[in-house]
This record gives structure tokens, C-alpha cells and sequence, in this order.
């Protein structure tokens, strides 16, 4: 029985621009990036950031129009995507809808080279890759969206390609079973060694399977780095309230003492990361499950007055008025007893407030 290996390959941008046609405005503008060997990397980011326009220059779809592009270090720069080796999942699906499932999937192996009994043998161990093993008779048609797309994740990974691309694979399904298909993506990249480079505008899903997210605005890249770094320390007001949602405060920075910055807000004094910031005008983040409610006058609180309570289930959802603006707060404590007009104290938690370098 044939197997499915993994070929995996470092992608790399050295200061690639695509302008389209006689345009003047880049729709990616000077890049610099690297994707090791074996990660998955989402580049996120609004429509019309450039995201997509990078993983079509990585299958090579579009040309850049300056700088390099290497996969696996060998320079693929002016290639045809015929020429390169790697796959790619549309969002469409791009399923043939008169060939059986195995015959979609054994399509590209047939113009590669492979004998009759390799190309049978390879679909049947991608179809059970995905959990469509007993599918292969089945029409397109027959199949739930889904299932549509794991044959086209099947049909991608049997020609065992050195990078597999993703353009918003999940945007044709509900959100339960965007859930669960992602887990599956996931752990078929993990168990494979795969290079993955997705691209999606879903904050959520980026944060849910990628080792590294390169976030993308205005065709440059607003900041690159884990999940748990983009979440957690934001760089700029832009990325802090693009990945999940972020209040943003003007504050001012009056001292900073070995990368420790002394931050007022208001009647507030926080010690906080100084992230090479000086002392004078600059604004913090905070993220709405990092902000907590507590009594009126509380110690190290904000005076302010909840505008609204919204029940939601899983948590409350709080604004409240402040000298600052609106803020929004989240508490997993649903029976908390707040009422809309109420006076309150906004309080931070101790990882809480970051402040913005950009």
C-alpha cells in the first residue's frame, strides 16, 4: 500500500513587490519573510492586504514583479506554477463534478508520471488520510461541503508536493464544521511535517492552527509571529484590534528604567514592558477578557458607568462609559450581578494592558 510523505520545504520572500499592470499602488509592497520547513503559516489580514496575491506568487499563479522567491533555497522567482512543486486547496473546492471522488484525486498523479497501480494506490491512501476511505465511488454531488473539501485536501496531498497553499479553505462552511475541519487540516500538517502557508481573514481560525501568523495591511506585513505573541503583544492598534478585539487607551509614558516604563492613565500608575517606547505620549492595549469590573472607587480602578449588560451564554458582554471612551469588558462569570447604570470601577489584570509600538 502506498504511503503519503511529506517533501517539505522552506518558503522564502526577499523583498518581493507585485504591481499589477500600469497600476502604481504595489498590491504587495517590498516583503521580506521565511516559513521553515514543516510549519503551518497563515497570512491574515482584511480583503485587499495582499495575502492572497503572496500565496498565488508562491504557486506561482502570479509573478512578482521585483525580488526574489526560493523554495527549498533553489530560486523559483520566474517559474511557472507548472514548474513548482507545490499544491494548492481553493476555496471553491475546484472538484471535477462528473469523475467519481477517487478519480478526482488520482487526476494529478496521472499526468506525473506514477503507473496505474501507483496512482490507485496513492488516491486510496489519501481518501483514508481525510476519513474518506469507503468515498471513492461517490460523486461530488453526493457529498456534504465538508467532505468536498477533504477530497480536495486528498487531491493536494498525494502529489506530496514541497509546500501545500490554502486560500481561505473554510469560508464555504458553518462554523461548527469549520471547527472541525480545521482540526483535521491541522493534524493532518502535524502528523505529515507538511509546509502549510494558509491564507484566511478569520482571526480565530488563524490563531487555531498556525505555528506562526504573518499579519498583512495596506500590502506590507503589520507584524509576524506566534499566536500567543500577536494575541498577547500586539505591536500596533491595528493588529491588537484586528486578532480578537483590543480597547486602546491614550496614555503617557513619564519614566522608563531598565525596559520598564511608569505609564498614567488617568489616576492610574502601571508598570509595564517598555518595548523600547520613551517617555511622553503612547497608547496601550487591553484586551476585553483582560479587563475586570469591580466596585465604584475600588483601589487601581477607572470610575466609570455600565452604558450595557449583554447575556450571551458562554459569558457577559459589558460596556461601560469611561473619560476614555467606551470600554468593552467580557466575564465567563455570567451570574454576576451588574445592572446597565451602574458605577463601577474598570481594573486590569496583571498581564493585561500592553503598550503599542506602532
Amino acid at each position: 500500500m502506498a504511503e503519503i510523505k511529506s517533501n517539505a520545504a522552506s518558503v522564502e520572500f526577499r523583498n518581493v513587490t507585485k504591481v499589477y499592470g500600469k497600476s502604481k499602488v504595489p498590491a504587495v509592497n517590498d516583503i521580506s519573510l521565511f516559513i521553515e520547513a514543516g510549519n503551518l503559516v497563515t497570512l491574515l489580514g482584511p480583503s485587499g492586504c495582499g495575502k492572497t496575491t503572496t500565496l498565488r506568487m508562491i504557486a506561482g499563479l502570479e509573478l512578482a514583479t521585483s525580488g526574489q522567491i526560493l523554495i527549498g533555497g533553489a530560486d523559483v522567482t520566474r517559474l511557472p506554477a507548472t514548474d513548482r512543486d507545490v499544491s494548492m486547496v481553493f476555496q471553491s473546492y475546484a472538484l471535477f463534478p462528473h469523475m467519481t471522488v477517487r478519480e478526482n484525486v488520482e487526476y494529478g498523479l496521472k499526468f506525473s508520471g506514477f503507473s496505474k497501480k501507483d496512482t490507485a494506490d496513492k488516491a486510496k491512501a489519501g481518501l483514508e488520510l481525510v476519513g474518506l476511505g469507503g468515498f471513492g465511488d461517490r460523486l461530488p454531488s453526493q457529498l456534504s461541503g465538508g467532505q468536498q473539501q477533504r477530497v480536495a485536501v486528498a487531491r493536494a496531498l498525494v502529489l506530496e508536493p514541497q509546500v501545500l497553499l490554502f486560500d481561505e479553505p473554510l469560508s464555504n462552511l458553518d462554523a461548527k464544521l469549520r471547527r472541525h475541519v480545521r482540526e483535521e487540516i491541522r493534524e493532518i500538517q502535524q502528523n505529515l511535517g507538511l509546509t502549510v502557508v494558509y491564507v484566511t481573514h478569520d482571526q480565530e481560525e488563524a490563531l487555531a492552527v498556525s505555528d506562526r501568523i504573518i499579519v498583512m495591511n495596506n500590502a506590507v506585513i503589520a507584524q509576524d509571529g506566534t499566536p500567543r505573541d500577536l494575541y498577547d503583544a500586539p505591536s500596533s492598534a491595528f493588529v491588537a484590534d484586528f486578532i480578537g478585539e483590543a480597547n486602546i487607551f491614550d496614555c503617557r509614558i513619564t519614566d522608563v528604567a531598565k525596559d520598564v516604563a511608569t505609564v498614567e492613565l488617568g489616576p492610574l500608575s502601571l508598570k509595564l514592558p517598555a518595548r523600547d517606547q520613551r517617555p511622553g505620549p503612547a497608547r496601550l492595549a487591553v484586551r476585553p477578557g483582560r479587563i475586570e469590573l469591580g466596585s465604584a472607587g475600588a483601589p487601581r480602578t477607572l470610575p466609570g458607568t455600565l452604558h450595557k449588560v449583554t447575556y450571551v451564554g458562554s459569558h457577559l458582554e459589558f460596556v461601560v462609559d469611561t473619560e476614555f471612551g467606551a470600554v468593552f469588558a467580557i466575564s465567563t462569570t455570567v451570574d454576576a450581578q451588574f445592572e446597565a447604570g451602574q458605577k463601577v470601577g474598570v481594573g486590569f489584570c496583571e498581564h493585561g494592558p500592553v503598550l503599542l509600538t506602532g
